[in-house]
């Protein structure tokens, strides 16, 4: 049972949090004169010298005190006798519950630094390859023509809103629990806005942020999960992104060379360059939405407020931020080491099918309506198809005989320069609106 129950093999990782909290708890019972000045000095000087030993891993864990809590609380109390008053007016489910909330508040740091970094790789990237063409894909068939950096800054949107939602954790997180006690408080004259201030949950004023329910606040995990969920969506995004990567570098493709440093060989095929580490970035995505599923099926059923299920709370949460970290810096490596091969992407977006809806255009712009635009542009590719030559290559008798407000004009349709220039629309990918996007974001992950 004591092997099935303990989590301290795992929840030492909030060793530093717990002596966070425990200092800062030590300090209010000081104010309002529940310890004296001394005793919460003792306790101070313990804490330090077990911070010390902890940094240094040098300190001995124990499973037979369950978890880190106790672990630590258990030592102190042996070195400084003065720690027995610690726990007063607190139980291990505010602690913990505090405990967790001051790690997703670094951890959000954390993913906040590795995100602008992976960003800044993408930025760099769009930068250099404003002038190179690609096929852009619906339904992975080819569309319509667009440039790298366009098709960059789609994922650079997508880890900017991954930016804005970790920020939303961090400021859910941002709310002080300690002195909810087991369910519903204490009757001793604590001051848990103290509490509060001393670990730094405080709002832009610096004013305390303290939790409105005792019996939610110990038995809460939407911090948790909204963690995880955040987490996840940067797997999903960072998932797609790898996808990409994984065609572009195939023989297929060809629009990208991945660096070697982030690519494997065949155990059997010497030719091969697998792009092992976009695999596993999409591999690890899966991971970590099984992590959120963990989450949100151990919470589900719960009723208030404390269960020891909510135990299995913190290997998910430390899964996914360890996945997630990680898959990101694997991600700026790739992006930063990547090179496009601009003969393959020259040679894929000559297709001239890709300017099929500029041709619609070009007739709506004569007075055609779309609908019937439509339709005789694909009467057009359909006689291309049957003369077996491309869509620019037929005559100007031929398109006249199909439409009448065709000219000899209609061919510079076919520039891909020209079709880009020409979508300068807010959001759409044409050079002016690409530029005004890559200092946007520059300035932004600075």
């Amino acid at each position: 049972m004591l092997r099935f129950s303990e989590s301290v093999s795992f929840d030492q990782r909030l060793a530093l949090f717990d002596i966070q909290c425990s200092e800062a708890h030590s300090a209010m019972l000081a104010e309002v004169g529940l310890l004296t000045v001394a005793e919460k000095d003792a306790i101070h000087r313990g804490l330090t010298e077990i911070r010390s030993e902890v940094e240094a891993g040098s300190f001995t864990w124990d499973e037979r005190f369950e978890d880190v809590h106790m672990n630590i609380e258990q030592t102190l109390t042996e070195r400084v006798p003065e720690a027995a008053k610690l726990h007063t007016a607190r139980s291990r489910n505010d602690q913990v519950a505090t405990d967790m909330r001051l790690f997703f508040k670094a951890a959000c740091g954390e993913l906040e630094t590795s995100l602008k970094a992976t960003l800044n790789a993408l930025i760099d990237q769009a930068e250099k390859n404003q002038t190179v063409y690609i096929p852009g894909y619906t339904h992975l068939q080819r569309a319509q023509p667009v440039s790298v950096a366009h098709h960059l800054l789609a994922y650079i949107e997508m880890l900017g809103r991954d930016l804005d939602r970790v920020a939303a954790v961090k400021d859910q997180a941002n709310w002080c629990p300690l002195g909810s006690g087991a369910i519903a408080g204490t009757t001793l004259p604590i001051n848990r806005e103290i509490s509060a201030k001393l670990l730094g949950f405080v709002d832009a004023d610096g004013n305390p942020r303290v939790t409105r329910n005792s019996m939610d606040a110990v038995s809460d995990r939407d911090v948790h999960m909204d963690f995880v969920y955040a987490c996840s969506l940067i797997g999903i995004h960072l998932s797609r992104l790898a996808e990409d990567f994984i065609l572009w570098c195939s023989s297929e493709f060809g629009f990208v060379d991945l660096p070697q440093t982030f690519c494997t060989g065949s155990s059997l095929m010497p030719q091969k360059k697998n792009p092992d580490a976009m695999e596993l970035v999409r591999g690890k995505s899966g991971r970590i939405v099984g992590d959120l599923q963990s989450l949100l099926t151990m919470v589900k059923g719960l009723p208030l407020t404390y269960n020891r299920d909510l135990q299995e709370d913190k290997p998910p949460v430390f899964d996914a931020l360890d996945q997630t970290l990680i898959c990101l810096q694997v991600a700026e490596g790739v992006v930063s080491g990547l090179t496009m091969m601009t003969d393959k992407c020259a040679s894929a977006v000559a297709d001239p099918a890709l300017l099929a809806t500029d041709v619609v255009d070009y007739l709506v712009e004569k007075g055609v309506p779309f609908r019937n635009a439509h339709h005789v542009i694909g009467a057009l590719v359909a006689l291309a198809e049957e003369q077996g030559v491309a869509l620019n290559a037929l005559s100007l008798a031929d398109v006249q005989s199909v439409d009448c407000h065709f000219e000899a004009d209609w061919v510079d349709c076919f520039n891909v320069e020209v079709a880009l220039a020409a979508r300068e629309q807010t959001g759409m990918p044409g050079p002016k609106q690409v530029a005004s996007q890559i200092n946007y974001w520059k300035k932004r992950c600075q």
